[in-house]
């Protein structure tokens, strides 16, 4: 039981991976791109934060194709985006049709970042939903450091060949895509939109032979017999929820720092060479400690991970602000590498658990894409605007402000965010007071 939901929550977990290395692979390249077209600072942003705004509309979209044709035949469309954009970007022979592709990539995301947290956490027993889903967010990692690691070794061995650093990703995208074929579909999807009960149990007693009765009374009793809207009274709680986890987790800065790591250590005196190992650097430590936050998320608790992680942002923000206004860089690097640490132990390693736990069951998919649609709204909006601001204000003004946003997220944690571990997705509905 635990190989076959292991392997199947992986698989959909691979759609984190490509996640990671196509939000991550543009930073090894931008700056080629830049100069071979000669972009001016916003249409670079733009070209930068295309793929972003294709990832919005995913993640807008993505909740309608999960609940109509599945959370399976979604994933493998997925895959075959990846696939289409990784090569057409890479062929690219100028800045339209390569923004296009990378816009065919930002929507595999988006989508992604909708299906696959919602598909583990529907295969996944309680006791171990936490990690399984965690396990999303740990390849989206990987795919981060993979895609760091791959532009290095690309620089290092040919020069500035961004067109290779981007073609790469094919190969994962077709992995990803032929594997996904082998999954079972989601038996809560089955049950609430199939009425499939005999597939449902025969999948259930697969994944969670213990509690098969149990899950699949469960389900049947959260149906919501009228058609409801996401953003009714009923729903309100989850829908505020999500929207300021989402919120909080891009102006905690983490994709102005992935997107533009190499320029931003560049700002400190660091070369070219130097700063893309120190990238490399990032993605390690985001690795590592996105590994930690799987292991202790479901004894720890989602809650107490956000506490840790917010005093560290608060902290870690403040010394980067402080140093480019003194102008003293000896240390940035390493602050940069322990904020990396106290994000991805918290805010990386809880945002997709927390989102795809509490929405019920019948309308999970529409608020998986609204948490999906508001992390990836800010993420495009601040990637986009980056260059402009950095090179007008001084990046201690920045940090400042990144810094500031994480005290407001340490109130919204104290004040407004539940504790879901160890608690079934039927069980954490009536927590929130939906019937």
């Amino acid at each position: 039981m635990k190989k076959y939901v292991f392997f199947n929550a992986l698989v959909a977990a691979l759609g984190g991976f490509l996640f990671g290395f196509d939000t991550a692979v543009i930073s090894g390249a931008e700056q080629s791109i830049q100069n071979l077209w000669q972009l001016n600072d916003l249409m670079h942003g733009l070209a930068v934060a295309i793929a972003l705004y294709g990832t919005v509309i995913g993640a807008m979209v993505g909740g309608i194709p999960s609940n109509k044709f599945g959370r399976k035949k979604t994933l493998i469309a997925i895959g075959a985006l990846y696939f289409i954009s990784a090569l057409g970007s890479a062929m690219a022979p100028e800045i339209i049709s390569f923004m296009l592709f990378r816009f065919i990539g930002g929507v595999g995301v988006g989508v992604s970042s909708v299906t696959a947290p919602m598909y583990i956490s529907e295969i996944s027993p309680a006791k171990s939903r936490g990690s399984l889903v965690a396990l999303f967010q740990f390849n989206v990692v990987l795919g981060i450091f993979i895609a760091y690691l791959s532009n290095y070794a690309i620089e290092t061995a040919f020069g500035s060949s961004w067109r290779l650093m981007l073609g790469i990703e094919s190969v994962p995208a077709l992995i990803f895509f032929l594997l996904a074929l082998f999954i079972p579909e989601s038996p809560r999807w089955l049950l609430l939109h199939e009425n499939n009960e005999d597939k449902a149990r025969d999948i259930l007693s697969k994944t969670d032979p213990e509690n098969v009765e149990k899950s699949l009374v469960a389900i049947k009793e959260s149906r919501i017999t009228k058609k409801e809207s996401l953003f009714t009274k009923k729903f309100s709680k989850p829908v505020m929820l999500a929207f300021l986890f989402a919120f909080f987790n891009q102006f905690a800065g983490i994709n102005a720092i992935i997107y533009y790591a190499p320029r931003i250590f560049e700002l400190t005196g660091l070369s070219a060479d130097s700063s893309l190992i120190s990238t490399a650097g990032i993605g390690l430590i985001n690795l590592i400690f996105t590994m930690l936050g799987m292991v202790v998320i479901d004894r720890a608790g989602r809650k107490l991970l956000m506490y840790i992680g917010s005093v560290g942002l608060i902290a870690t923000l403040s010394l980067v602000s402080n140093a480019f206004f003194t102008k003293e860089f000896e240390f940035v690097s390493y602050y940069f590498f322990v904020y990396i640490a106290f994000f991805a132990l918290s805010q990386g390693a809880v945002i997709w658990v927390f989102i795809s736990e509490i929405f019920p069951n019948v309308v999970r998919a529409y608020g998986q894409a609204l948490g999906s649609f508001t992390h990836w709204i800010f993420a495009a909006i601040i990637a986009n605007i980056f260059p402009l601001f950095v090179n007008s204000y001084d990046p201690g003004y920045i940090f400042g402000f990144f810094a500031f946003m994480m005290v407001l997220q340490l109130l919204y944690v104290w004040k407004l965010m539940p504790e879901t571990k160890g608690v079934s997705l039927e069980e954490i509905q009536d927590k929130l007071g939906i019937h």
